[in-house]
Protein backbone atom coordinates (compact mmCIF):
# COMPACT_ATOMS: atom_id res chain seq x y z
CA UNK A 1 0.00 0.00 0.00
CA UNK A 2 1.28 3.13 -0.93
CA UNK A 3 1.17 6.73 0.61
CA UNK A 4 1.83 10.20 -0.62
CA UNK A 5 5.34 11.01 0.75
CA UNK A 6 6.30 12.58 4.36
CA UNK A 7 6.96 15.92 2.68
CA UNK A 8 3.70 16.14 0.96
CA UNK A 9 1.64 15.25 4.07
CA UNK A 10 3.45 17.79 6.32
CA UNK A 11 2.16 20.77 4.46
CA UNK A 12 -0.24 21.36 1.95
CA UNK A 13 -3.74 19.91 3.71
CA UNK A 14 -2.73 21.00 7.31
CA UNK A 15 -3.43 23.94 8.95
CA UNK A 16 -0.66 26.00 9.94
CA UNK A 17 -1.82 26.12 13.37
CA UNK A 18 -0.93 22.13 13.82
CA UNK A 19 3.19 22.70 12.38
CA UNK A 20 5.67 23.21 14.68
CA UNK A 21 8.49 26.14 13.44
CA UNK A 22 9.44 25.58 10.27
CA UNK A 23 13.05 26.83 11.15
CA UNK A 24 13.51 24.04 13.42
CA UNK A 25 16.04 21.51 11.85
CA UNK A 26 14.78 17.89 10.86
CA UNK A 27 15.61 14.94 13.26
CA UNK A 28 17.46 12.30 11.91
CA UNK A 29 19.38 9.36 12.75
CA UNK A 30 23.13 10.56 14.03
CA UNK A 31 21.44 13.92 15.24
CA UNK A 32 23.90 16.48 17.40
CA UNK A 33 22.79 17.85 20.82
CA UNK A 34 21.67 20.81 18.86
CA UNK A 35 19.22 19.49 16.66
CA UNK A 36 17.78 17.37 19.20
CA UNK A 37 17.57 20.39 21.73
CA UNK A 38 15.90 22.12 18.53
CA UNK A 39 13.86 19.44 18.00
CA UNK A 40 12.71 19.69 21.81
CA UNK A 41 11.57 23.23 21.30
CA UNK A 42 10.08 22.49 17.88
CA UNK A 43 7.92 19.83 20.08
CA UNK A 44 7.26 21.94 23.46
CA UNK A 45 4.10 23.64 22.47
CA UNK A 46 2.68 20.02 22.14
CA UNK A 47 3.44 19.19 25.57
CA UNK A 48 6.63 17.71 25.18
CA UNK A 49 8.72 18.10 28.45
CA UNK A 50 12.21 16.56 29.96
CA UNK A 51 10.12 13.63 31.41
CA UNK A 52 9.42 12.97 27.93
CA UNK A 53 12.38 13.42 26.48
CA UNK A 54 14.08 11.12 29.35
CA UNK A 55 11.97 8.19 28.58
CA UNK A 56 12.30 8.67 24.95
CA UNK A 57 16.08 8.71 25.09
CA UNK A 58 16.32 4.69 24.58
CA UNK A 59 14.44 5.42 21.10
CA UNK A 60 16.56 8.40 20.07
CA UNK A 61 19.41 6.09 20.70
CA UNK A 62 18.12 3.88 17.61
CA UNK A 63 17.83 6.76 15.03
CA UNK A 64 13.74 7.03 15.92
CA UNK A 65 12.46 10.85 15.62
CA UNK A 66 9.54 11.77 18.87
CA UNK A 67 6.31 12.94 17.44
CA UNK A 68 2.80 13.09 18.79
CA UNK A 69 0.01 11.92 17.06
CA UNK A 70 -3.04 13.96 16.44
CA UNK A 71 -5.39 12.26 14.42
CA UNK A 72 -5.48 8.40 13.76
CA UNK A 73 -7.94 6.88 11.36
CA UNK A 74 -7.82 3.17 9.57
CA UNK A 75 -4.74 1.98 10.02
CA UNK A 76 -2.58 5.46 9.69
CA UNK A 77 -1.94 8.48 11.97
CA UNK A 78 -0.74 12.20 11.09
CA UNK A 79 2.08 12.69 13.66
CA UNK A 80 3.14 16.21 14.38
CA UNK A 81 7.48 15.80 14.76
CA UNK A 82 10.38 18.28 14.48
CA UNK A 83 10.20 17.59 10.37
CA UNK A 84 6.59 18.79 10.47
CA UNK A 85 3.23 16.72 10.16
CA UNK A 86 4.21 13.02 8.58
CA UNK A 87 1.73 10.22 7.73
CA UNK A 88 2.68 7.65 9.17
CA UNK A 89 1.69 3.54 9.73
CA UNK A 90 0.63 1.77 12.26
CA UNK A 91 1.03 -2.00 11.32
CA UNK A 92 4.01 -2.11 14.18
CA UNK A 93 1.94 -1.26 17.48
CA UNK A 94 -1.67 -2.57 16.19
CA UNK A 95 -2.03 -5.38 19.24
CA UNK A 96 -5.34 -7.41 20.22
CA UNK A 97 -6.06 -5.15 22.85
CA UNK A 98 -7.92 -2.58 21.93
CA UNK A 99 -6.58 -0.41 25.20
CA UNK A 100 -2.95 -0.67 23.46
CA UNK A 101 -3.99 0.99 19.67
CA UNK A 102 -1.98 4.15 18.97
CA UNK A 103 -4.15 6.94 19.95
CA UNK A 104 -4.88 10.63 19.61
CA UNK A 105 -2.29 12.13 22.00
CA UNK A 106 -0.13 9.33 22.20
CA UNK A 107 4.00 10.47 22.25
CA UNK A 108 4.81 7.97 18.71
CA UNK A 109 8.44 6.91 17.89
CA UNK A 110 8.39 7.61 14.43
CA UNK A 111 11.20 6.20 11.49
CA UNK A 112 13.10 8.94 10.41
CA UNK A 113 12.58 8.13 6.68
CA UNK A 114 10.52 5.66 4.43
CA UNK A 115 7.71 6.04 2.41
CA UNK A 116 5.19 5.03 4.33
CA UNK A 117 7.07 6.06 7.57
CA UNK A 118 6.28 3.52 10.30
CA UNK A 119 5.02 4.43 13.85
CA UNK A 120 7.35 1.53 16.45
CA UNK A 121 5.83 2.51 19.23
CA UNK A 122 4.73 4.64 21.58
CA UNK A 123 5.78 6.05 25.22
CA UNK A 124 4.04 5.00 28.12
CA UNK A 125 0.49 6.90 28.87
CA UNK A 126 0.21 9.78 31.77
CA UNK A 127 -3.34 9.40 31.87
CA UNK A 128 -5.81 7.64 29.36
CA UNK A 129 -9.43 8.81 28.86
CA UNK A 130 -11.45 4.94 28.21
CA UNK A 131 -14.78 4.37 27.82
CA UNK A 132 -16.59 0.43 27.40
CA UNK A 133 -18.03 -0.10 23.89
CA UNK A 134 -21.42 -1.22 22.89
CA UNK A 135 -20.37 -4.32 21.80
CA UNK A 136 -20.97 -7.53 23.62
CA UNK A 137 -17.53 -8.50 24.48
CA UNK A 138 -17.42 -5.38 26.35
CA UNK A 139 -14.32 -3.79 25.47
CA UNK A 140 -12.93 -0.87 26.25
CA UNK A 141 -12.46 1.92 23.94
CA UNK A 142 -9.45 4.68 24.51
CA UNK A 143 -10.89 8.01 23.63
CA UNK A 144 -7.75 10.24 24.31
CA UNK A 145 -4.13 9.79 25.87
CA UNK A 146 -2.02 12.04 27.92
CA UNK A 147 -4.77 14.44 28.71
CA UNK A 148 -4.57 17.04 31.81
CA UNK A 149 -7.74 18.47 31.67
CA UNK A 150 -11.21 16.69 30.69
CA UNK A 151 -13.60 19.47 29.48
CA UNK A 152 -16.88 18.27 30.10
CA UNK A 153 -19.18 20.37 27.66
CA UNK A 154 -23.15 20.69 28.80
CA UNK A 155 -25.23 22.55 26.86
CA UNK A 156 -27.80 25.32 28.41
CA UNK A 157 -29.98 24.75 25.88
CA UNK A 158 -31.81 21.91 27.11
CA UNK A 159 -32.86 20.81 30.52
CA UNK A 160 -29.60 19.75 32.61
CA UNK A 161 -29.15 16.05 32.86
CA UNK A 162 -27.19 15.43 35.92
CA UNK A 163 -26.44 11.51 36.06
CA UNK A 164 -25.71 12.14 32.91
CA UNK A 165 -22.39 14.76 33.95
CA UNK A 166 -21.75 12.48 36.71
CA UNK A 167 -21.24 9.44 34.29
CA UNK A 168 -18.96 11.73 32.39
CA UNK A 169 -16.79 13.02 35.45
CA UNK A 170 -16.49 9.70 36.89
CA UNK A 171 -14.52 8.49 33.66
CA UNK A 172 -12.56 11.61 33.73
CA UNK A 173 -11.57 11.46 37.38
CA UNK A 174 -10.91 7.89 36.65
CA UNK A 175 -8.40 8.77 33.32
CA UNK A 176 -6.26 10.90 36.02
CA UNK A 177 -7.15 13.74 34.46
CA UNK A 178 -8.68 17.15 36.39
CA UNK A 179 -12.39 17.35 35.12
CA UNK A 180 -13.98 20.44 34.37
CA UNK A 181 -17.61 21.21 33.55
CA UNK A 182 -18.18 24.21 30.84
CA UNK A 183 -21.81 24.93 30.79
CA UNK A 184 -22.22 25.94 26.82
CA UNK A 185 -24.88 28.43 25.56
CA UNK A 186 -25.32 30.91 28.29
CA UNK A 187 -26.57 33.22 26.47
CA UNK A 188 -29.97 31.13 26.14
CA UNK A 189 -30.24 32.07 29.89
CA UNK A 190 -30.31 35.45 30.30
CA UNK A 191 -31.93 35.50 33.79
CA UNK A 192 -28.78 35.09 36.54
CA UNK A 193 -31.01 33.69 39.26
CA UNK A 194 -31.75 31.12 36.56
CA UNK A 195 -28.45 30.64 35.80
CA UNK A 196 -26.96 30.91 39.41
CA UNK A 197 -29.21 27.79 40.16
CA UNK A 198 -28.61 25.48 37.19
CA UNK A 199 -24.50 26.49 37.73
CA UNK A 200 -25.17 25.21 41.69
CA UNK A 201 -27.33 22.25 40.73
CA UNK A 202 -24.08 20.78 38.29
CA UNK A 203 -21.88 22.31 41.35
CA UNK A 204 -23.49 19.53 43.69
CA UNK A 205 -23.08 17.07 41.24
CA UNK A 206 -20.03 17.53 40.68
CA UNK A 207 -17.63 17.88 44.28
CA UNK A 208 -14.07 19.14 43.62
CA UNK A 209 -14.78 20.20 40.03
CA UNK A 210 -14.55 23.60 38.67
CA UNK A 211 -17.95 24.42 37.08
CA UNK A 212 -17.76 27.57 34.20
CA UNK A 213 -20.79 28.99 31.93
CA UNK A 214 -19.70 30.23 28.91
CA UNK A 215 -21.27 31.69 25.17
CA UNK A 216 -19.09 31.02 22.37
CA UNK A 217 -21.69 33.63 20.75
CA UNK A 218 -21.10 36.48 23.22
CA UNK A 219 -17.35 36.00 24.57
CA UNK A 220 -18.83 35.01 28.05
CA UNK A 221 -16.69 33.44 30.13
CA UNK A 222 -13.90 32.68 27.21
CA UNK A 223 -11.34 34.27 28.56
CA UNK A 224 -11.07 32.33 32.37
CA UNK A 225 -11.87 29.42 30.21
CA UNK A 226 -8.70 29.93 27.62
CA UNK A 227 -6.86 30.54 30.91
CA UNK A 228 -7.70 27.42 32.42
CA UNK A 229 -6.73 25.64 29.57
CA UNK A 230 -3.61 27.68 28.66
CA UNK A 231 -1.21 25.21 30.01
CA UNK A 232 -1.16 20.96 29.40
CA UNK A 233 -3.46 19.16 26.88
CA UNK A 234 -7.10 19.19 27.21
CA UNK A 235 -9.91 16.88 25.84
CA UNK A 236 -13.11 18.00 24.69
CA UNK A 237 -16.27 15.89 25.53
CA UNK A 238 -19.92 15.91 25.44
CA UNK A 239 -22.84 14.32 23.67
CA UNK A 240 -23.81 15.77 19.95
CA UNK A 241 -25.49 19.61 20.71
CA UNK A 242 -23.31 20.38 23.57
CA UNK A 243 -21.87 23.11 21.12
CA UNK A 244 -18.22 21.53 21.41
CA UNK A 245 -17.07 22.13 17.84
CA UNK A 246 -18.39 25.90 18.65
CA UNK A 247 -16.38 25.88 21.47
CA UNK A 248 -13.60 24.38 20.16
CA UNK A 249 -13.65 27.22 16.93
CA UNK A 250 -13.44 29.81 20.21
CA UNK A 251 -10.40 29.02 21.62
CA UNK A 252 -8.90 28.07 18.53
CA UNK A 253 -9.68 32.05 17.03
CA UNK A 254 -10.71 29.96 13.88
CA UNK A 255 -13.10 28.31 11.96
CA UNK A 256 -11.49 25.20 12.14
CA UNK A 257 -13.96 22.16 13.26
CA UNK A 258 -17.28 22.49 11.23
CA UNK A 259 -20.63 23.74 13.12
CA UNK A 260 -24.21 22.40 12.61
CA UNK A 261 -27.48 23.52 13.84
CA UNK A 262 -28.90 21.85 16.84
CA UNK A 263 -32.58 20.64 16.73
CA UNK A 264 -34.73 22.92 18.57
CA UNK A 265 -37.23 19.90 19.73
CA UNK A 266 -34.71 18.70 22.38
CA UNK A 267 -31.24 19.99 21.38
CA UNK A 268 -29.51 17.23 20.10
CA UNK A 269 -27.00 17.65 16.70
CA UNK A 270 -25.24 15.37 14.40
CA UNK A 271 -21.94 14.81 14.79
CA UNK A 272 -20.22 17.34 13.67
CA UNK A 273 -16.45 16.26 14.33
CA UNK A 274 -16.31 12.37 13.68
CA UNK A 275 -12.80 12.24 14.26
CA UNK A 276 -10.39 12.70 17.53
CA UNK A 277 -7.92 15.78 16.74
CA UNK A 278 -5.26 17.68 18.22
CA UNK A 279 -4.75 20.62 17.71
CA UNK A 280 -2.85 23.71 19.25
CA UNK A 281 -4.91 26.40 20.96
CA UNK A 282 -3.48 30.56 20.03
CA UNK A 283 -2.81 31.13 23.73
CA UNK A 284 -0.96 28.04 24.99
CA UNK A 285 -2.26 24.53 25.76
CA UNK A 286 -2.89 21.95 23.46
CA UNK A 287 -7.10 20.73 22.47
CA UNK A 288 -8.38 17.64 21.81
CA UNK A 289 -11.62 17.49 20.50
CA UNK A 290 -14.02 14.51 20.04
CA UNK A 291 -17.15 13.57 18.43
CA UNK A 292 -20.43 13.50 19.75
CA UNK A 293 -20.87 10.62 22.50
CA UNK A 294 -24.04 8.92 22.44
CA UNK A 295 -23.07 6.30 24.67
CA UNK A 296 -20.65 7.01 27.79
CA UNK A 297 -20.60 3.19 29.57
CA UNK A 298 -18.27 2.72 32.41
CA UNK A 299 -15.10 0.85 32.33
CA UNK A 300 -13.33 -0.19 35.48
CA UNK A 301 -13.66 3.24 36.85
CA UNK A 302 -14.54 2.58 40.40
CA UNK A 303 -12.27 4.99 42.06
CA UNK A 304 -13.85 7.35 39.58
CA UNK A 305 -17.11 6.65 40.90
CA UNK A 306 -15.63 7.04 44.06
CA UNK A 307 -14.43 10.93 43.65
CA UNK A 308 -17.63 12.26 41.81
CA UNK A 309 -19.72 10.70 45.31
CA UNK A 310 -17.35 12.16 47.33
CA UNK A 311 -19.54 13.25 49.90
CA UNK A 312 -21.44 9.66 50.42
CA UNK A 313 -18.27 7.76 50.55
CA UNK A 314 -17.16 10.35 53.65
CA UNK A 315 -20.61 9.07 55.20
CA UNK A 316 -20.17 5.54 54.48
CA UNK A 317 -16.89 6.34 56.45
CA UNK A 318 -19.29 6.61 59.48
CA UNK A 319 -21.68 3.30 58.73
CA UNK A 320 -21.95 0.78 61.60
CA UNK A 321 -20.78 -2.15 59.50
CA UNK A 322 -17.56 -1.46 56.70
CA UNK A 323 -19.24 -3.87 53.99
CA UNK A 324 -23.07 -1.52 54.57
CA UNK A 325 -24.85 -1.19 51.31
CA UNK A 326 -26.88 1.62 52.03
CA UNK A 327 -30.09 -0.08 51.74
CA UNK A 328 -31.67 -0.97 54.68
CA UNK A 329 -29.11 -1.46 57.14
CA UNK A 330 -28.95 -0.24 60.80
CA UNK A 331 -26.83 2.49 61.56
CA UNK A 332 -26.20 3.57 57.87
CA UNK A 333 -24.84 7.00 58.19
CA UNK A 334 -25.72 7.39 54.19
CA UNK A 335 -29.01 6.52 54.60
CA UNK A 336 -29.23 8.94 57.72
CA UNK A 337 -28.10 11.53 55.63
CA UNK A 338 -30.98 11.09 53.07
CA UNK A 339 -33.23 11.31 55.60
CA UNK A 340 -32.07 14.37 57.26
CA UNK A 341 -32.19 15.79 53.78
CA UNK A 342 -28.70 16.23 53.68
CA UNK A 343 -27.66 13.93 50.92
CA UNK A 344 -30.47 14.32 48.02
CA UNK A 345 -31.94 11.22 47.42
CA UNK A 346 -31.52 11.54 43.46
CA UNK A 347 -27.56 11.74 44.06
CA UNK A 348 -27.85 7.77 46.59
CA UNK A 349 -29.73 6.42 43.78
CA UNK A 350 -26.84 7.75 40.64
CA UNK A 351 -24.43 6.06 42.64
CA UNK A 352 -25.81 2.95 43.09
CA UNK A 353 -26.54 2.66 39.70
CA UNK A 354 -22.98 3.71 38.54
CA UNK A 355 -21.44 1.05 40.86
CA UNK A 356 -23.58 -1.81 39.58
CA UNK A 357 -22.59 -0.90 36.01
CA UNK A 358 -18.81 -0.72 36.63
CA UNK A 359 -19.28 -3.71 38.36
CA UNK A 360 -20.83 -5.97 35.85
CA UNK A 361 -18.45 -4.56 33.37
CA UNK A 362 -15.56 -5.35 35.44
CA UNK A 363 -16.91 -9.14 36.22
CA UNK A 364 -17.09 -10.00 32.39
CA UNK A 365 -13.07 -9.89 32.70
CA UNK A 366 -12.44 -10.75 36.00
CA UNK A 367 -13.18 -14.26 36.70
CA UNK A 368 -13.07 -14.25 40.25
CA UNK A 369 -15.21 -11.35 40.86
CA UNK A 370 -18.14 -12.80 38.63
CA UNK A 371 -17.86 -15.93 40.56
CA UNK A 372 -18.05 -14.02 43.66
CA UNK A 373 -21.32 -12.23 42.34
CA UNK A 374 -22.86 -15.47 41.07
CA UNK A 375 -21.86 -16.66 44.64
CA UNK A 376 -24.13 -14.03 46.63
CA UNK A 377 -26.68 -14.07 44.34
CA UNK A 378 -26.95 -17.98 45.22
CA UNK A 379 -26.94 -17.04 48.89
CA UNK A 380 -29.79 -14.47 48.38
CA UNK A 381 -31.62 -16.43 46.43
CA UNK A 382 -31.77 -19.38 49.48
CA UNK A 383 -32.41 -16.72 51.69
CA UNK A 384 -35.62 -15.41 49.95
CA UNK A 385 -36.61 -18.88 49.35
CA UNK A 386 -36.29 -19.29 53.02
CA UNK A 387 -37.88 -16.39 54.19
CA UNK A 388 -40.94 -17.39 51.68
CA UNK A 389 -41.18 -20.87 53.20
CA UNK A 390 -41.17 -19.51 56.68
CA UNK A 391 -44.04 -17.36 55.54
CA UNK A 392 -46.21 -19.79 53.81
CA UNK A 393 -45.80 -22.12 56.86
CA UNK A 394 -46.60 -19.61 59.40
CA UNK A 395 -49.73 -18.87 57.36
CA UNK A 396 -50.64 -22.49 57.64
CA UNK A 397 -50.35 -22.98 61.22
CA UNK A 398 -52.35 -19.74 61.84
CA UNK A 399 -55.15 -21.11 59.51
CA UNK A 400 -54.78 -24.97 61.57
Amino acid sequence: MSFSSPQDSSTSSSPSFLLPSSSAPSVTSGAGAGDADAAAAALVPYGWDADWAAAFAPYAAEGLVPGRVVRVDRGQCDVVTPDGLVRADTAFVTPHDPLRVICTGDWAAVEPHGNPRYVRTYLDRRTAFVRSTSSKRSEGQILAANVDHAIVAVSLAVELDLGRIERFLALAWESGAQPLVVLTKADLVPDPVTLAHLVQDVETSAPGVQVLTVSSLTGEGMDVLGAVLGTGTSVLLGISGAGKSTLANALLGAEVMEVQATRDVDGKGRHTTTTRNLLLMPGGGVLIDTPGLRGVGLWDAESGVGQVFSEIEDHAARCRFHDCAHEAEPGCAVLAAVDSGELPERRLDSYRKLLRENQRIVAKTDARLRANIRRDWRIKSAEGRANYEAKRGGRSDRRG
